[in-house]
């Protein structure tokens, strides 16, 4: 069995409005060494019974067709068997 993480976040090209949000809010609690504060997803799965070999592809797979919009978004991922 194989664990994979992927993390998404927007492209550096596209403004994130939840992470200015944020970035102000803890710029307003005292926080002011904060700065270009990027909010993201975090996805965490098991693939049971996958192809080791196979699993990259997969998840690239998953990534764009499901997980993340590739037109705004880039993801990562990574695989612990």
């Amino acid at each position: 069995m194989a664990k994979a993480r992927v993390i998404i976040t927007l492209k550096k090209t596209i403004m994130d409005a939840q992470g200015q949000t944020i970035e102000k809010a803890l710029h307003n609690l005292g926080y002011q060494a904060v700065g270009d504060l990027r909010i993201g997803k975090y996805i965490e799965m098991d693939l049971n019974g996958a192809d080791g070999a196979d699993l990259p592809v997969q998840l690239d797979e998953m990534c764009q067709k499901l997980l993340a919009n590739p037109i705004i978004e880039d993801y990562r991922f990574e695989i612990e068997e």
